[in-house]
């Protein structure tokens, strides 16, 4: 287990290196001189000159990349065109703001969808399995920030259950939760569908129901975890997308995390802010993939390591 992981982490260098050039290179594409913004636009042309030397953009781009991904190792993203404060002020007041919105979406996906895709494998072809697949098709087809503002709108506006906007009470954290992880609730109750249904059909569990075993134990115990593999590869996935995908539910229920941080600054031409924030979410969602490896191991130890 030791070597395998030592090889899957050196083996996120060269990802984590395309990751960096990706970053770095979108933001030099996007229109706009960072010097003309801090200097305002009616700034002398002198002055806009003496920026882009303080902040080494009159550099050719390999010296500037070079210099972006040394700054960045040490955590180091520059300042904030806006403001002037440090990129990692930003982000870290943010960060675990939208870290906790993930892992809370996260629970709720794979409980909901877990739970819903055992029942559709276990009563395959009946009501019930046609039923939920039909939901989990809503669910795949609503984006999440539509779904949020129809939250919003019915129990928050109309029913007053919950709080529209915000985040820490638990009634500002449901809806942006039940937004957020619908869409990958629905994935995953079709993944655990179609794993159990190759499951349950295999000799082994009819052994076990043929010895009288309880039929709560057969699907749990026996049945369940040898489905997980794929499961747990389709949730670590979601927990990156669930990363991501947060730009637009912090936006529509106005949490002040990390995903509201990148739209702001995207607003405001804050190339410094954008460029830390989409890295570090970067970043987080490959080192959530290599815990999606070594958790197969733990769940199978029959899975090939190599």
């Amino acid at each position: 287990m030791t070597t395998f992981i030592i090889r899957r982490v050196l083996q996120l260098i060269p990802v984590l290196i395309g990751v960096s050039i990706l970053v770095f290179s979108l933001m030099h594409l996007t229109p706009g001189n960072p010097a003309v913004i801090m200097a305002g636009e009616s700034a002398p042309e002198a002055t806009v000159q003496a920026i882009e030397q303080r902040l080494g953009l009159n550099d050719p781009l390999y010296v500037q990349y070079w210099n972006f991904l040394t700054s960045a190792l040490q955590l180091d993203f520059g300042t904030s065109i806006r403001d002037n404060i440090p990129v990692m002020s930003h982000i870290q007041a943010r960060f675990f703001i939208t870290l906790e919105l993930a892992i809370y979406s996260t629970i709720f996906t794979v409980v909901l969808g877990m739970l819903a895709g055992i029942v559709s494998a276990v009563k395959r072809y009946s009501i019930s399995d046609v039923s939920l697949m039909i939901v989990t098709l809503f669910g795949l087809s609503m984006p999440n920030f539509w779904l949020g503002l129809m939250l919003i709108q019915w129990f928050s506006i109309e029913l007053g259950w919950f709080a529209p906007t915000g985040w820490g009470n638990m009634d500002q954290i449901v809806l942006p939760v039940i937004a957020l992880g619908t869409a990958g609730a629905a994935i995953v109750a079709r993944m655990t569908r179609s794993s159990m249904l190759d499951v349950i059909t295999q000799d082994y569990i009819r052994t076990a129901r043929a010895k009288g075993v309880k039929e709560r134990v057969v699907i749990f115990r026996h049945a369940l975890k040898n489905a997980l593999i794929p499961v747990v590869t389709v949730v670590g996935l979601q927990f990156g997308y669930l990363l991501a995908g947060s730009v637009l539910t912090e936006s529509v229920f106005a949490i002040n995390g990390l995903g509201r941080l990148i739209i702001d600054s995207i607003l405001q031409r804050d190339f410094p802010v954008v460029q830390g924030a989409v890295l570090v979410i970067a970043v987080t969602f490959v080192f959530v993939n290599l815990l999606v490896d070594i958790s197969y191991r733990m769940l199978n130890k029959r899975v090939d390591l190599n």
